[in-house]
């Protein structure tokens, strides 16, 4: 067995038709790391709220790692007016948030839709509008604590996703 460098591995470039909406995520470090992570998922689009760090912010340009180039994004102001405008769309607005109507990721069954907006909340209040998502997804956890990191929770999810519409 060998480890493979960089330059060494091909991944099968691919975008996925997957949004990603970061409802009032503020930290630098989650912000790169969404960049990053949705990168590495073939991710379409992000949407940062206008309050969200600036994107040459020293800490998101160090863990976003060039990514931010590489994917397309895009500021808001409103998360209303953009939910219901993705819901226009034609997206599917799922929340990644505990509910008491949440789905288990991984009972959902993500290849019936054609396009996909994923939600993420903030770690202190989660997502600002519940009542706007078409569905809410969570991740079965079996310890004490009811919460993980958003991003962490982000690659979980995005990997469940892909995995389904690949």
């Amino acid at each position: 067995m060998k480890q493979l460098s960089h330059n060494e591995t091909v991944n099968n470039q691919r975008k996925f038709p997957i949004t990603i909406v970061c409802d009032a995520i503020r930290t630098p470090e989650n912000i790169g790391m969404c960049f990053r992570i949705a990168e590495s998922f073939g991710i379409e689009k992000i949407y940062l709220h206008e309050n969200s760090a600036n994107l040459q912010n020293r800490k998101i340009q160090k863990t976003s790692r060039s990514t931010i180039d590489q994917i397309e994004h895009a500021r808001y102001s409103d998360f209303n007016d953009l939910i219901l405008g993705l819901k226009k769309d034609g997206n599917l607005i799922v929340g990644l948030e505990i509910t008491d109507s949440s789905t288990k990721i991984q009972d959902f069954n993500f290849k019936e839709h054609s396009k996909i907006a994923l939600v993420v909340g903030s770690e202190r209040k989660g997502i600002t509008n519940i009542n706007l998502l078409d569905k809410s997804i969570a991740i079965p956890m079996f310890g004490k604590n009811s919460s993980m990191n958003v991003i962490h929770s982000l690659s979980i999810a995005l990997y469940e996703i892909t995995n389904q519409l690949n």
